[in-house]
């Protein structure tokens, strides 16, 4: 086993294990027992120090291993998306590659989308010509199976 596949095990496991109510309980108990140690130490700077370096350390660590189960969902999603668009007759093929447009384009699209929502609440929205097809944005090639 490489070094990525054993950190992306020990990620997924600490993700999973980070959201469940038994860590969630178990960190609760440890601010409990440091804050009833308070009078034990006298409140004292190194009794502050333990709690603040030690929640300082499992932030740091956490957002490493969050982004990492994060990347690896969103491009699992991705790629689960392009598969519906792809399949799909009617749908733009543009779609499939959206996550690389710049944010003009983007927000070009969302508008479109909007107007077309907006359309459909006002009853007035039958099936028409997508909005990924307009000014300005060029259509990928069909994908052939």
């Amino acid at each position: 086993m490489g070094i990525r596949d054993l950190f992306n095990t020990i990620a997924k496991k600490a993700s999973k294990a980070a959201g469940t109510p038994w860590v969630f309980c178990l960190a609760l108990g440890l601010i409990l027992a440091w804050a009833l140690s308070g009078p034990l130490f006298g409140f004292n700077d190194t009794w502050q120090l333990v709690i603040n370096t030690s929640t300082t350390i499992i932030t740091f660590l956490m957002v490493f291993l969050i982004q990492h189960t994060q990347n690896a969902d969103t491009a699992a999603l991705h790629l689960k998306l392009d598969e519906l668009i792809r399949v799909v007759s009617d749908a733009d093929n543009i779609l499939l590659d959206m996550e690389e447009m710049d944010d003009q384009k983007l927000e070009e699209l969302r508008q479109r989308y909007e107007a077309l929502a907006e359309k459909a609440r006002n009853g007035s929205g039958g099936r028409s010509a997508s909005p990924a097809s307009g000014d300005g944005i060029e259509r990928c090639p069909a994908r052939e199976d």
